[in-house]
């Protein structure tokens, strides 16, 4: 069934969350085997175990490079995308800066050249890696302020570093405008997506037909899968790794602040954006089986779905694969048993097997490695495509959210959980990444986007019109349905 994101109340168990990683009870006892602080940035480094928890500060202090140390990547990746649980990135990048100011001593003068020109170009890497991974934080003006204002303390010692930073600006510059125009389009789209009336119901026996159907835009399933993951992926570039946490921003039990809504910011627009392309999918696969009049052109349309969702599974398509599956399992849908019968089901039940939600969904997450295996050794992009499905994807991250303190009873932060956030994250991030190797139909992506879908009282009318209502509680809806389509006319 279609979807809903960013809502405690849309998930029935917390047996999402990844089975590996032992999450701190608020209360457990602390003094044997609880995770030390470390001491220092030389706990980031490899050959060194890695930290499990710390206070916020430490955890700053190691991100913090010098002229004999970097912070490994990953510990990078992981703190700047959950330190926004406990403070905005601007305030993150403004401790950053003084401490590297105070380390550096870079408001002395004169500068110590050798020791700076050894820092300068670790402290650029690292601006580099924040710009591009999580390049909406510089939407705030007080994050270039910090960027600028650090590049001039170290620009005296080498002028090439003010070369760079042009450099790195002009790229940010370039991408925040593609994200804008992205988000834009996106938009556009949203709007122009229509219902067709329900009134239209009663009418569509009569010839020519009242709309379009898919078969006639696209006959092909290998086709329309192939177009289907271009809208896919077209979603998942849009989506920044800070959407996931910012989408679940709670209220700190330990020190009583609460961080801006995010949602009323508007910082998880392009998450939600494509569970509503998930919900839309599904509508519209139920509407093309529920219109056309006759139950053997019904039974074509479901036979090509089935199709369709095969030719997304073997692509890596799994987000389309269950919008497909889900709208043929809506009730309008599968109570259409003269339909059905007339149906070549055994393909179909296979694809069931593969998303059945049974064991928190263990076949789907089997074929999931699997793809992913494939994409780890793939030679080509067309191997490499994962497109989990995105609903139980942010389940998982929102029962690691609720399953595990952020903050453990001595205060420190629980940076072991922060670490399983950063890998689940970033594997999607590694998906989202692959271009799209099939050639765009610019006729199928745009009936995709606008062909009108049904409500859901227009499904059930239109599957009441197609087979007749078999009990009592089915009559009285469809009497119910036709008597407001009535109204309405």
């Amino acid at each position: 069934m279609p979807h809903t994101v960013c809502s405690g109340t849309m998930f029935t168990t917390p047996s999402g969350f990844s089975p590996h990683l032992a999450c701190a009870e608020p209360g457990e006892d602390e003094e044997e085997g609880a995770p030390q602080e470390s001491p220092g940035p030389a706990a980031c480094l490899t050959d060194s175990p890695p930290i499990t928890s710390a206070s916020l500060e430490t955890l700053i202090q190691n991100l913090v490079p010098t002229a004999d140390y970097y912070p490994e990547k990953a510990y990078v990746f992981t703190l700047l995308l959950s330190a926004r649980l406990f403070i905005p990135p601007s305030e993150l990048l403004s401790r950053v800066c003084e401490l590297c100011i105070k380390q550096q001593q870079l408001d002395q003068s004169p500068l110590d050249t050798v020791k700076v020109r050894k820092f300068g170009p670790k402290i650029l890497q690292l601006l580099t890696e924040w710009t591009e991974t999580f390049p909406s934080d510089f939407r705030d003006e007080k994050m270039v302020g910090h960027l600028k204002d650090i590049i001039r303390r170290i620009a005296p010692c080498d002028e090439a570093y003010w070369k760079t930073l042009n450099q790195m600006l002009q790229k940010l510059s370039q991408r925040l405008a593609l994200m804008s125009q992205g988000e834009e389009s996106f938009f556009k789209v949203s709007l122009n997506a229509s219902s067709i009336s329900d009134k239209l119901v009663a009418f569509k026996t009569k010839p020519p037909p009242i709309q379009k159907d898919i078969l006639s835009i696209c006959n092909d399933p290998y086709t329309l899968a192939q177009q289907l993951t271009h809208v896919e992926l077209e979603h998942l570039s849009h989506i920044g790794p800070e959407e996931f946490v910012q989408a679940f921003v709670q209220k700190d039990p330990l020190d009583g602040t609460k961080q801006p809504s995010f949602s009323e910011q508007k910082k998880t627009s392009n998450l939600e954006a494509y569970v509503r392309w998930f919900n839309r999918l599904c509508y519209l696969v139920a509407t093309e089986i529920c219109m056309p009049a006759k139950k053997k052109q019904r039974a074509s349309v479901i036979e090509f779905f089935i199709d369709v969702a095969r030719e997304c599974f073997n692509i890596g398509n799994f987000n389309s694969l269950m919008a497909i599956i889900s709208g043929m399992n809506m009730t309008p849908v599968s109570r259409l048993k003269k339909t059905w019968s007339k149906t070549k089901t055994a393909k179909y039940f296979i694809l069931e097997h593969q998303m059945d939600p049974t064991g928190n969904f263990y076949n789907y997450r089997t074929a999931l490695r699997g793809a992913a295996h494939r994409s780890q050794t793939a030679n080509s992009n067309r191997e490499r495509i994962v497109i989990p499905f995105f609903s139980l994807l942010i389940k998982d991250i929102y029962f690691l959210n609720e399953g595990c303190a952020n903050r453990l009873p001595n205060g420190h932060v629980n940076f072991e959980k922060f670490m399983e956030l950063a890998r689940q994250v970033g594997e999607f991030m590694t998906w989202k990444q692959v271009e799209c190797p099939f050639e765009e139909d610019q006729a199928i992506l745009l009936y995709l986007h606008t062909a009108p879908i049904f409500s859901e009282d227009g499904l059930y009318l239109a599957s009441y019109e197609s087979e007749s209502p078999e009990n009592q509680v089915e009559k009285d809806r469809w009497k119910a349905l036709r008597s407001n389509v009535l109204a309405k006319t």
